[in-house]
């Protein structure tokens, strides 16, 4: 779900994640307002070089003019380092900060709200999308306070001289570093929104052109999938190229306001001087404090563009951060042991589409329950409602006599174990990929749980047997050799609860054979529920419960 925020909202909601570490924020403001005044007062400080050499008066001699000049000089370039050093470590840690909060966004929407989800977009967002925030805290947050302070200390300093000069130069300072930015980017409406949308669908067809790349190869399709990956592309560029022409629009503007300011307070200050206001000093040093000045402002002012991208890519991140998940964890709730469950009259809906209506299972302890049907009838709809994944409209489901609503979620996941009919395997060794079930699975478990889902025998056919890398999506691997590694990880889990959707659907009858006796044997210590088309598979149930256009018979 995409919501339209404010530019003030997005940067304010940017601004707050800063709180961590506002100690290190307030020390590049000082580093960085000392250091800017530094550079403007090397040219000030040439001024009044020039009043000494002139014979008229100047705060010091020409030999501490000099030195002061040197001094800020070396104080400017430590400044500017040491600023820039600490911006940008705000900014990374902020970035891991953001990444933290948006992988535990995901883990609390999956895998309701992900269903169905542009993975594509999804890894645009949590990679160039966090990225470019990078921007926004490592230069711009400090820079507009930096601008903010400096502008009053030049108000102060031009005043001393002519309070005229000095509102000129208040002047010259708003128009540079706000209007010109504002102007310009509600010039630039929802350029920014229109390329980061458009990058993250680029995104996702390109990974969905990679993993369908034996298919557009197999039926010929590789020039029309070519062609409309250059017409995003060039879609795309077209969005850059007018975010490119509207920054640099902004610096021919800002650049034209600057000369266009530095003439009236030349002017302004000639004026004054022939009518005896001010004298000569009054005349040199407001006129070369005000072109020397302009650095933080200007810096302000490119903002103008480039920060609709930033918000642009802010705005999306902020979408997951702020997405409400379909069920709440819950938490806080009394520890419930698991002896047999219950669907009772349960309807739900996707929707306005009602996929299960009325529905009532009896799942005791101790047994095996097949459920069958035809395709799209609710069956793996309803072990997903076993596992808490959606929140019934109507009806219970209960665990233990006891609504799943009102069983910790951690609890409920240590209770039950549930595959899939699509195994993912991570581009990682089938050791890992098993343990995923069980963190501190020791190797004979593993074993064990691999000789239950006949799948041990294939592993140590393997040259490195347990240790062997899995392509990526487990590519490397038949249908059959997943589906049994995804098994092993259900056994593996030990949960009393185990729910399988289509469990030997890729299999040939000798491995199936084998994990149905495992299966029969599991049934002492749990609860397995059988989600097959298989008439096969359906021998070992205890009983076998039909759905037929979400109704239970």
């Amino acid at each position: 779900m995409q919501m339209k925020r404010s530019g003030f909202k997005v940067m304010s909601r940017l601004i707050g994640l800063v709180k961590p570490l506002a100690g290190f924020m307030l020390l590049a403001i000082l580093m960085g307002l000392v250091g800017n005044l530094s550079a403007t007062f090397i040219t000030i400080f040439g001024g009044y070089a020039v009043l000494s050499i002139l014979g008229l008066e100047a705060p010091l001699g020409l030999t501490a003019l000099f030195v002061a000049v040197v001094v800020f000089a070396v104080l400017r370039g430590f400044l500017r380092y040491a600023e820039q050093s600490c911006n940008h470590f705000i900014a990374f840690k902020l970035l891991a900060l953001i990444r933290d909060r948006v992988f535990a966004a995901l883990r609390r929407l999956c895998p309701a709200k992900l269903e169905g989800r542009d993975k594509g977009d999804l890894i645009s967002v949590i990679t160039s999308d966090i990225e470019l925030l990078e921007v926004f805290y490592a230069h711009t947050i400090s820079p507009i306070v930096i601008a903010f302070l400096f502008v009053i200390v030049m108000f102060i300093f031009i005043a001393s001289y002519n309070i005229v000069l000095a509102l000129i130069a208040l002047a010259a300072y708003i128009v540079v570093g706000l209007i010109v930015p504002v102007v310009v980017s509600k010039l630039s409406g929802d350029n920014g929104m229109r390329f980061r949308r458009g990058a993250g669908e680029l995104s996702g067809f390109v990974l969905d052109s990679l993993r369908g790349l034996s298919e557009t190869i197999q039926y010929g399709r590789g020039n029309v999938r070519l062609d409309e990956m250059n017409a995003r592309t060039d879609a795309l560029s077209s969005d850059e190229k007018k975010m490119k022409l509207a920054a640099g629009r902004n610096m021919a503007v800002t650049n034209t306001i600057i000369l266009i300011f530095d003439l009236a307070m030349l002017f302004t200050s000639a004026a004054l001087y022939n009518s005896g206001a001010i004298g000569f000093e009054g005349v040199l040093i407001p006129t070369i404090a005000l072109m020397s000045s302009f650095g933080p402002v200007v810096a302000l002012a490119s903002l103008g563009s480039t920060l609709q991208n930033t918000f642009a890519a802010g705005n999306r991140v902020l979408d997951i951060l702020d997405e409400s998940p379909v069920t709440e964890e819950v938490e806080g709730q009394p520890k419930v042991t698991f002896n047999g469950a219950e669907v009772e009259n349960v309807t739900f809906s996707y929707g306005n589409e009602t996929i299960l209506s009325d529905v009532s299972v009896e799942l005791p302890e101790g047994s095996v329950v097949g459920i069958v049907g035809r395709s799209g009838s609710g069956k793996s709809t309803l072990l997903k409602l076993l596992m808490r994944f959606w929140d019934v409209n109507e009806g219970r489901v209960k665990i233990s006599g006891t609504d799943v609503n009102k069983i910790n979620t951690s609890d409920l996941r240590d209770m039950e174990s549930f595959m899939t009919q699509d195994t993912h395997l991570f581009h990682d060794s089938i050791r890992n990929n098993l343990r995923i079930a069980k963190l501190d699975a020791t190797d004979e478990e593993i074993e064990a749980a691999c000789k239950k889902a006949s799948v041990h025998d294939f592993i140590m056919s393997l040259p490195k047997q347990y240790d062997t890398l899995v392509g990526e999506l487990g590519d490397t691997l038949s249908g059959g050799e997943r589906q049994r590694l995804g098994l092993a990880r259900a056994f593996l889990h030990n949960a009393p609860f185990i729910l399988l959707d289509e469990p030997t659907s890729n299999l040939d009858s000798l491995n199936e054979a084998v994990i149905l006796r495992s299966l029969r044997e599991e049934k002492e210590n749990r609860t397995v529920v059988l989600v097959s088309h298989r008439q096969s598979t359906m021998r070992i149930v205890d009983k076998v419960y039909s759905v037929e256009h979400g109704r239970m018979s």
